[in-house]
């Protein structure tokens, strides 16, 4: 049984092989170049379309932390603004 399995295995492996190395490429002609190339040129965009949303989503939440530590900086060092005069005009 063991012998059985053991040539039946390297009958589909050889078959494999040799079927493989006899395959004859198919000319596909000048059209079908066209259309692959069409296709290429199409999936690139999409790639580079999403690759430009997801760049611009980062930057813009990026921008909008940066931006509401700046509002909260000024808001803080308005509120501390009369602090400061009282203290400078006060009498001694």
């Amino acid at each position: 049984m063991k012998l059985l399995n053991k040539f039946s295995m390297s009958a589909v492996l050889l078959a494999a092989l040799t079927g493989s190395s006899f395959a004859i490429p198919q000319n596909e002609g000048a059209g079908q170049d066209m259309k692959d190339a069409g296709s290429a040129t199409k999936d690139a965009a999409k790639d580079t379309g999403r690759a430009t949303k997801k760049t611009a989503k980062k930057t813009g939440h990026a921008v909008k932390k940066t931006t509401k530590k700046v509002v909260h900086g000024t808001a803080k060092k308005t509120k501390e603004g009369p602090d400061k005069v009282e203290d400078k005009t006060k009498p001694n």
